[in-house]
């Protein structure tokens, strides 16, 4: 019957008792299920990671700039890696560092949450944003 119509005997359930079967032109079928798919994955967003860096002697403007960009990052619902770089002497005033990953979090606290709290990696400090859920 289906040879005569030109179409293919498709299995569309075969767990079910019985299987069940549908009569269609199965590359039609293929190329639907394909655009179906491309068009989930298109709606769905990446979330990236942005990185913003930060040194003990980051200055007011810079800084309030930095802010400004991780609250825009933050609001387009991507993660932030605020980096805290030292270099030379600076190691032996990590407490500064600290004090500012500091007010960075509280400044962010109504519009982000800490996955990850401030940890030294090599002559770094890391911590780790996302935005919050609505």
């Amino acid at each position: 019957m289906a040879e005569e119509q030109d179409v293919d005997l498709v299995e569309i359930s075969p767990t079910a008792k019985p299987p069940v079967c549908k009569l269609m032109d199965f590359g039609k079928y293929k190329y639907q299920q394909a655009k179906k798919r491309d068009e989930a994955k298109k709606n769905q967003k990446q979330v990236q990671i942005k990185e913003i860096k930060f040194r003990p002697g980051t200055d007011e403007g810079d800084y309030q700039i930095k802010m400004r960009n991780i609250n825009r990052f933050l609001a387009d619902g991507d993660k932030v890696k605020v980096t805290l770089r030292f270099r030379g002497r600076e190691m032996a005033h990590q407490q500064l560092g600290a004090q500012l990953l500091e007010r960075v979090k509280e400044e962010l606290a109504e519009v982000a949450q800490i996955e990850s709290f401030p940890k030294m990696e090599g002559r770094q400090m890391v911590m780790m944003i996302a935005p919050k859920k609505k």
